[in-house]
């Protein structure tokens, strides 16, 4: 019982920590995000108002398939993330498994 208390009490000092760290993570990345997507859109508006001249509203068919190809990859790359196990947290199921081995 004493070994389940101190492994809680672990748990609880680690996951007090890390949601801290996880916040100033949130906003950082919605920060990132938010730029990053303003960045897109202006060199998208740029590329277009570049390129119309020439090719007229081809150029929005073009953007929009180099876009869809990205999206595609992203989406590829997320799903073998999850598929690889990537989120499973090896290490604390680990230790939950020696205890668990330990005490029966």
């Amino acid at each position: 019982m004493g070994l389940l208390l101190s492994r809680l009490e672990l748990a609880a000092l680690e996951l007090s920590e890390v949601r801290n760290h996880l916040m100033q993570l949130v906003v950082v990345a919605a920060l990132a995000l938010l730029a990053g997507w303003f960045m897109l859109a202006f060199a998208s508006v740029t590329i277009v108002f570049l390129c119309w001249e020439a090719l007229g509203w081809k150029i929005l068919l073009i953007m929009t398939a180099v876009f869809g190809v990205f999206t595609l990859g992203l989406a590829l790359y997320a799903r073998g993330m999850l598929r690889d196990g990537k989120l499973s947290l090896p290490a604390t199921m680990a230790e939950i498994k020696s205890d668990r081995d330990m005490l029966l």
